[in-house]
Order: C-alpha cells, then structure tokens, then sequence
C-alpha cells in the first residue's frame, strides 16, 4: 500500500481543512495518508513515503510561516531531488506569488512536483476547492 505524507503549517484552519481533504482523496483510493505538523518531519523521513505533499498559507509579504515552516522546507531543499512532491496552500490577499515562487524553489532543487502550479485556495475551501483538494490527494496515490 501506498504511504503518503502531508505535512502542513495552519495559522486559520484554512490550510488544515485542505489538508484534511487531501488525505481523504488518499484513503478513498486505498492508500494511507499520514498528516503531521513541520516539527514533525525530516529529510530522514522521504524513504518511509511514496510522495509528500507540502502546505503552507500565504504569509507577510507573500512568503511561507517563517517559524517553523520555513526553516524546515529550507532544510529538506537539499534532499528533494528526484522525491515527488506536490505543493498547497490558502491564501487571502495578493495574487499567489508565494506558491509560484515556491514551486520554482521546488523545481531548482530537483524536485519532481506532481502540479507545477500548486494547489491554492482563496481563504477556507469552499465545495470547489474541497474537491480539488480531495482530487489532489486521489492523484498522489495514482502516482
């Protein structure tokens, strides 16, 4: 069975809610989906899944939590080469910079994301965004 990890920061529960769907567009295709917290993951850690999904809102002036989420994404860049990733987050002002950035940063680094855009959504997710949400999650596991 396929192991999928989703790590998130959430400062709102908007990012939380995505997360939470994602996992269960995972289980509804039969694999496992682990949720966890920045503190909680590390580069040792990518041999344990199949892929990892990444999120984390748009902060200050369109950035990621600077934290805890940034300085763990910062050390794992050097370990992402070659693993399959995919990238989401909620954001509420602005026009998405932040994830086009971090998608970029992702993809200097070797990363193989399964979305080159990201997945984001305006605030909580509505009906639309759960669903692409649990979408994303059914796309991991098919990976």
């Amino acid at each position: 069975m396929k192991k999928i990890a989703i790590i998130y920061w959430s400062g709102t529960g908007n990012t939380e809610a995505m997360a939470a769907c994602i996992a269960e567009g995972i289980r509804e295709s039969g694999a496992e989906a682990e949720l966890m917290g920045p503190g909680e993951f590390s580069a040792a850690r990518f041999a344990e899944f199949s892929a990892v999904a990444f999120g984390c809102p748009a902060m200050g002036s369109e950035q990621l939590e600077e934290m805890e989420f940034e300085p763990m994404f910062a050390g794992l860049e050097s370990a992402l080469g070659g693993k399959r990733i995919a990238l989401f987050g909620s954001y509420s002002w602005a026009d998405g910079q932040w994830m086009r950035d971090w998608c970029a940063r992702s993809d200097d680094a070797g990363a193989i994301l399964l979305d080159e855009k990201g997945l984001i959504c305006y605030e909580a997710p509505d009906a639309d965004g759960q669903e692409a949400c649990r979408d994303l999650g059914r796309r991991l596991a098919a990976w």
